[in-house]
Parts: structure tokens; sequence; C-alpha cells
């Protein structure tokens, strides 16, 4: 998970609308962000560790000048979470000139790294399956020119992408800025992770935008126009045309861990509502709570992405809602920071209790997931500190039971507090006095309900059903074993599948 955005303008600057939407995008990644603008002449870039706030000075804004801007802000799933190099936007200077960002992870890096070193013949800086997709795009772009030289630049783009897609396996929302072709955006076959466009009609003509939540379209006074579709390419030309083509074969199996947590509330994902997609997943955890009759003062959010799950529920039990917990805004999002260590320290740090609300009551706390269960076990005890006489714990996803290989940091089942154990087990771990879990057809019909095309939802975090043929036992167990080697900061050298 990362936030990306492209902007053009036909006349003007983009920094300040490629820096804005950024902002708007920063929930989706916290550990580093770049930004690079083109004037058809030259690119100018910036990028940076930490957050968009601190890296982006008003001097260095003001170098960043150009009619195109990419930025992207950085979650590490794939590489060294620490080092600068890994920073995107990543560039190559051939053909063309290309920088590129992209959100989501691939399943076959090994493979296509070591073909990039050895077939073709190009040295990777980084450990980044970023930099691994811009130089397959690069290599199939100059493979589509040697064989046909007289073939237009955007044709040969386009050629080349629908080469990439037969090769490159996983998820992938990419957005670039070619140099004599303009800024070009596609998407993964299977659209797994989110990717949306926009426009605004100007006196000096169409400006366009991309961006992995509409939510940073619209606050910028952009038009949504839609998402992009699986397997689509658009094309910005340098003269401000719009032109699409459609790559592969697509079908729509988004992650539905964007509706869950990921993504923000007020954003349109696939035409599907965030919000009433939450608002629906408490109606049904309600169902499940209603039928075991517990006695329950409260319903208390862990705030921010369980509160509409919290909302609901509230409502449909006729329940009183609370506001127990009370969240400090100026630390990051604990489930995206890099390291088990940093996530536990941050836990204690960034949620305080009102005692008031927990003394000698029966206290039902709804979150979004549990995934580790450090998070969950760590606001219980607080709880029982605070005068807490009972405890109840509601879900709003269902068991994580296995890793994700499309972007989301579950890399190993070791590490998942429900991975081979039963529900009344994983209560008895976070210490509960009772649990209950979303169930997943549950949560796809609360998906699904906001947009009834969709072919299916990506679930494989709780019942191990990944929409990818390639994703199989072996490639999963090629993942525990890069996970653990992740956790010791060593690097370890696998065979490629």
């Amino acid at each position: 998970m990362c936030g990306i955005i492209g902007v053009s303008k036909p006349a003007g600057n983009a920094i300040i609308e490629t820096y804005d939407g950024l902002m708007m995008l920063q929930h989706r990644g916290q550990d580093s962000a770049g930004i690079v603008t083109f004037d058809e002449n030259k690119f100018c870039e910036q990028r940076g560790a930490g957050l968009v706030i601190d890296i982006f000075t008003q001097k260095n804004i003001a170098n960043l000048t150009g009619r195109f801007g990419l930025g992207h802000c950085r979650y590490t799933t794939a590489g060294n979470s620490e080092s600068l190099e890994e920073a995107q936007p990543f560039f190559v200077n051939a053909p063309f000139g290309i920088f590129l960002i992209h959100n989501g992870n691939l399943t076959n890096t090994n493979e296509l790294r070591d073909r990039i070193q050895n077939t073709y013949r190009r040295h990777l800086r980084t450990d980044s399956d970023t930099e691994v997709l811009l130089n397959v795009f690069a290599d199939k772009i100059y493979q589509e020119l040697k064989a046909a030289p007289k073939r237009s630049d955007v044709d040969t783009v386009f050629a080349a992408t629908k080469k990439l897609m037969k090769r490159v396996t996983g998820a992938y929302s990419v957005i670039s800025l070619i140099d004599k072709v303009g800024l070009f955006a596609f998407r993964d076959p299977y659209g797994i992770r989110p990717l949306v466009f926009g426009k605004k009609k100007t006196t000096k003509g169409t400006e366009w935008i991309f961006a992995s939540e509409d939510v940073a379209i619209k606050t910028l006074g952009y038009e949504v126009v839609r998402d992009v579709n699986p397997g689509e390419a658009i094309l910005i030309t340098k003269d401000g045309e719009m032109i699409s083509q459609q790559c592969a074969e697509g079908k729509l199996f988004p992650c539905i861990f964007e509706y869950i947590y990921l993504a923000r509330p007020d954003s349109m994902l696939n035409e599907i509502s965030v919000y009433k997609t939450r608002l629906r997943m408490g109606s049904s955890l309600a169902k499940q709570i209603k039928a075991a009759n517990l006695e329950i003062d409260s319903v208390m959010p862990v705030p921010d992405s369980g509160r509409p799950i919290a909302l609901q529920i509230s409502q449909d039990l006729g329940i009183k809602y609370r506001e127990g917990l009370v969240k400090n805004r100026y630390i990051g999002r604990t489930f995206i920071m890099p390291g088990q260590s940093q996530r536990q320290k941050s836990i204690r740090r960034k949620l305080n209790t009102i005692e008031l609300e927990f003394r000698n009551r029966n206290i039902l706390l709804v979150d979004d997931s549990i995934v580790r269960g450090n998070t969950m076990k760590k606001i219980i005890e607080m709880c029982r500190a605070a005068g807490a006489k009972k405890v109840y714990v509601a879900s709003g996803a269902p068991p994580v039971r296995n890793p994700d290989v499309y972007g989301v940091d579950i890399p190993t089942r070791s590490e998942l507090v429900a991975h081979n154990l039963s529900e009344k087990e994983v209560c008895r771990v976070i210490g509960a006095d009772a649990l209950f879990y979303q169930k997943v057809e549950d949560l796809v019909e609360a998906a699904r309900a906001g947009n009834p095309t969709v072919d299916g939802f990506h679930t494989g975090m709780f019942d191990g059903k990944y929409p990818t043929p390639e994703v199989t036992e072996e490639l999963l167990q090629k993942v525990e074993f890069e996970g653990r080697g992740a956790q010791t900061n060593g690097k370890i050298s696998l065979p490629n599948i």
C-alpha cells in the first residue's frame, strides 16, 4: 500500500496540486515521499524520508517546476524501509527518460530481477520491486522501438505495456512520466490496488489527474471520471489529449482490505463507498453480537477506522455509543509502521483512556481488524486498568490467517495471531471476555452491495483464495521465507518460481 498521484496541466505549474494531493494520501504511507516534475525540457526531483510535510519546504517546492507532476508516499512492503535510495519515483534515462511510481507488490520479482540482470544486462541499485518493474517497462519499450522504429512513440508505449502485462504478475497500479510522450498510467489485469483519474476543464485546456483514491481528486477540485480499469493503460499526451487502450483482458478483484482499513472513509473505490461498506460491516456483526445475548453497557470504537463499524453496531443493537479511547493524532498508523518493536512501542503512546467511560462497565470494543494481536491486547489491558468489568471485542475483518502478497504488510503466518488458532483461542490470547469476527461471506457482501458488477475480491489473507493464478502454496512458503529474512535484516537469495 502506497499513495500515488500524477498531474497534467496544459499551462502552469503542477507542483502545488501534486503536493496537496500527496498530503491527501499520506495515510497510505509514512516511510518516505518523493515528487518529480517535468516541463518537457528537464525533470526536477525531490525525495526524502518521513512525512510529506517534513520533506517538502517552501524552498525546494519552488524548484519543482513543470506542467507534469508525479508524487509518491511510501509504505514499505518490499525492499528496505530505511533506504532513501528506495524512495520513489524511480528513474531510467533510456529509452526516452522515464520516471515511475508504483503501488502494489509483484509476485515474480526474483524471476524478473534475474532476467533484467542476466538477459537485459541492466544494473539494479535497490531491492525494490518498483525498480524491477521500471526496468521491465523500459526494456519492453526498447524492444518495441527496435521491432518497429517507424511506429509512433505513443503506439510504442502501449505495445510495450501489453508485453509487460504478459510478463509481470502480482498487483501494480502505476503512474509514469515519459519524456516526449506524456503522463502514462496503467493498472494490473485484476485491479487489485486502486487507481482513479479525473479532469478539470479550464480556459487553457483540460487538466488531468491520477490518484490512489478519489478523495485527492475531489479535494483539488477535479471531476472524477472513473477508476482505471483492470488491464487498462491511459496516456495524457504532452498536448493534453487522453488516449486509452485495453492492454490485457481484465477482471476486477480489488483488495478487500482497502475497504476495511487502508482507504479513507470518504473515498469511493471501484464505485464502492468505503464508508457505506464499513456501515454494512457493522450491521452484519451486530447480528452475531445480538445472538450472544451479552450484557453490554456501551459500544466503543478503536479510532479511527473502527468508528463507522461501531456506530452501526450501536444503532442496530440500541446500545449507547461512547468514545473512551483518545487518539494522539501525531502518531502514525500503527499497522503500517515498519518493524514489530516500533509498532508495540507506539500503541501506548497512540491511545489514552477516558476512565469515566470504563469504570464498572461492560464494554464492546470495535476495531477494523486484528492482525498481529499486539494492539488489541494492549488496548484491552488499558481498558481493564481504567476499570472495565468486561471487555468484549468485535473485529470488522475475519481472522487474518495468511500472508498478503499484493502490497499489505502481512508477510509471515507466524506473525498472525489467528494463524493455527481458533477464535476462542485468539480471544484468550488477547485477553478479551468474548470475541466476534466478521464472516468472510458477510464482508464480501458488504463491499459488493456497493457495486454488484465487481467480479470478486481479494480475500486471500482470510481464506487463502488469491485472485492471480501464480499464488500457490510454493510461492506463499517463499514469501514466508523472505519475511523471516527481513525480520532479521538478512539478505536471502531465493530460487525463482
